[in-house]
């Protein structure tokens, strides 16, 4: 049996970074990390103290890092893994538009999108994620295929995986009044979030109003797909912010990519930043997929890196995360949705060190907090969901990737067997 599999754990000398923990009245030491015993009794952590201060022999980590199961706040589960089928032409937005279109005509009935995702969440909850928000595509009739499989989906997972929804539809579906209002009751119905991808060129302000309206009338949420793009011009990050000020709406706002806003003038940049500190919009950025799509020119090395200014924005208080986006589909030909590959590439990509501080939030504390899974830090009384690395400090976490890990769910270990390849080969031959 495995010296974790049991009852009443003592986890000793465990390294747990120190913007992660909350506990009244125990002293935490300045650092990165601060080395705590971790008690778990009927699967919720009974105690956290400083080394040796518990009887009873308990598990050595030997500083290990310990980390509370991660939250991943922007995926696409259902257009995840169809790469081997719809490959993206040349790496581009454009291309990858194009072969999703495609594929999603031809193949995603109701078995071909559960099949994918639950593959997707195998994946997910082996490397230990215990959350997971995804965008589903809801155009034409898809929305009644693809709604109706994530609930059932989300039955299926319900206590390893919690899962939310969001509604992903362009401009030109909302003018269809009638067709936006259905869906509009589908999210509600199915408890998700609704959303949208607003552009410039598509009179972002009726675009938006009509979006708002329909959450409002629902007591709906938001998130939406916000100025992926190069373009400079692009302010669809602002008029959300104006939109939900001047609606006074009440409900949470999450907008990600706004990759844009890194290539803007410094007026615009602090004007836009201004208005989403004020809405209290929550940003996510989405690095790996940003620098894959973003700035690809053929024969031509890109010039930029493609993410938002995520250190800007935490510097006025805004709320920000990062999150895994396509795995292996044409937006993003890569990816398994592992935060901790996430979360160590957006360190590398946007310099979320020297300090580290309480970057590690951007995984844990903040996409679960805007979602509503929870506080995301390690606590008396929280369950124990923790994913246990060999890794001492965050130069050792950060520099190999962890492929050692431990994930306790429930103060349980589970099986990190990830599901291969070849089951989908069947879904792939077919198309």
């Amino acid at each position: 049996m495995s010296p974790f599999d049991v009852p009443h754990l003592l986890l000793r000398d465990a390294s747990v970074p120190r913007s992660l923990i909350r506990a009244e009245g125990l002293y935490l030491p300045p650092g990165d990390v601060v080395v705590l015993d971790i008690e778990i009794a009927d699967g919720r952590i009974a105690t956290l103290t400083p080394p040796g201060t518990l009887a009873g022999e308990g598990v050595d980590l030997d500083r290990g890092m310990v980390w509370p199961c991660f939250v991943d706040l922007h995926t696409h589960l259902d257009k995840g893994q169809i790469w081997p089928r719809a490959a993206n032409p040349d790496g581009s937005r454009a291309g990858a538009l194009g072969a999703v279109g495609a594929d999603r005509e031809a193949n995603w009935s109701a078995a071909d999108v559960r099949a994918r995702m639950d593959f997707a969440l195998r994946c997910a909850y082996a490397h230990g994620t215990r959350a997971i928000r995804t965008h589903i595509d809801s155009i034409g009739q898809q929305p009644w295929i693809s709604w109706p499989v994530f609930r059932e989906v989300r039955e299926a997972w319900r206590g390893r995986i919690d899962l939310q929804a969001v509604a992903l539809f362009h401009p030109e579906a909302a003018r269809d009044h009638a067709w936006l209002a259905a869906l509009a009751d589908l999210v509600a119905d199915c408890g998700g979030v609704m959303g949208g991808v607003p552009y410039m060129e598509a009179d972002p302000w009726d675009f938006l109003d009509r979006v708002f309206g329909h959450a409002e009338r629902h007591g709906l949420d938001l998130d939406f797909h916000v100025d992926e793009t190069d373009d400079t011009n692009a302010a669809c990050l602002r008029l959300i912010a104006e939109t939900a000020l001047r609606r006074n709406f009440m409900g949470r706002i999450v907008a990600g990519h706004c990759c844009s806003l890194a290539l803007q003038s410094p007026d615009n940049i602090d004007r836009t930043l201004d208005l989403v500190a004020q809405a209290g919009i929550t940003v996510v950025s989405l690095p790996m997929c940003n620098m894959y799509l973003q700035d690809r020119t053929a024969g031509r090395t890109p010039r930029w890196r493609g993410v938002t200014l995520l250190h800007e924005m935490r510097a006025r208080g805004i709320r920000v995360a990062v999150a895994s986006d396509n795995t292996r589909d044409p937006f993003y030909a890569y990816g398994d949705l592992d935060a901790v590959e996430v979360y160590r590439e957006a360190t590398r990509i946007l310099q979320l060190d020297h300090p580290i501080g309480d970057w590690p939030h951007v995984v844990t504390v903040a996409p679960s907090t805007v979602a509503g899974f929870g506080d995301g830090v390690i606590a008396e009384g929280m369950a124990a969901d923790l994913v246990l690395f060999r890794a001492r400090t965050f130069n050792e976490f950060l520099a190999r990737p962890p492929q050692d890990r431990i994930v306790l769910r429930a103060g349980r270990p589970i099986s990190r067997v990830l599901p291969d390849y070849r089951e989908l080969d069947p879904l792939m031959e077919r198309a």
